[in-house]
């Protein structure tokens, strides 16, 4: 591809993403000074798997079939189909967008697939906003599980910069999409009848009790 014919980056988002490239750099120099940081530094890769995107649908889905149970149907569904849309709204927007992962970024396998070479919005940021959303506004746990919560998207979203994944916008940027996948859930939310109707073509097994069993 010749150089004319590559799409071109407006000289002020060129700018743009240099500050934030450089405020990122600055941001993980100071954060790891503090011992208590760097001592966290080895559970960065746990926090990075309980939001990963596969492990996430691939779990969900096994619950979804082992656990089928009336009162679960339409927890199960809406979490499926939010998180369906995080995973196709974050792939389009990487392969749109683009952006290099941090030069200091040491990937892995999971990391090589597809978009997710590219680090603009951050996948795992959108995912944890989104479930934790989930799981205060929609389909609310007690309330002494919302701290715990909160503390895990706070972990997993900083430790994307630590880890040097992701730029501090890349980040931002997920948070955003996060609150976007969960109003479009809150937009086209399922009931019970519907989540029932949907679960009795995913599986060959009808759910007991339910409108649809036969």
């Amino acid at each position: 591809m010749s150089e004319s014919s590559k799409r071109q980056v407006p000289p002020a988002m060129k700018k743009l993403l240099s500050l934030d490239a450089e405020i990122t750099k600055r941001f993980v120099l100071w954060a790891n000074q503090f011992l208590p940081l760097r001592s966290l530094r080895i559970h960065y890769k746990a926090l990075e798997i309980t939001c990963h995107g596969i492990p996430w649908f691939a779990f969900w889905i096994a619950f979804t079939w082992l656990f089928n149970n009336p009162s679960l149907v339409q927890l199960q569904v809406n979490m499926l189909m939010g998180l369906l849309i995080d995973i196709i709204l974050i792939a389009v927007a990487k392969a749109y967008f683009r952006r290099r992962r941090p030069m200091a970024n040491t990937d892995d396998a999971l990391g090589q697939i597809g978009p997710d070479v590219f680090s603009f919005p951050s996948g795992h940021a959108s995912r944890a906003v989104f479930v934790a959303y989930f799981f205060i506004n929609l389909w609310p746990l007690p309330i002494f599980c919302i701290p715990p919560l909160l503390a895990w998207v706070t972990a997993i979203c900083l430790s994307r910069i630590l880890m040097n994944r992701h730029y501090i916008l890349d980040v931002i940027g997920g948070i955003v999409f996060g609150l976007v996948v969960s109003w479009t859930v809150c937009l086209i939310w399922l009931d019970k009848d519907a989540a029932s109707y949907l679960m009795s073509f995913l599986s060959d097994d009808k759910i007991d009790g339910g409108d649809y069993h036969v």
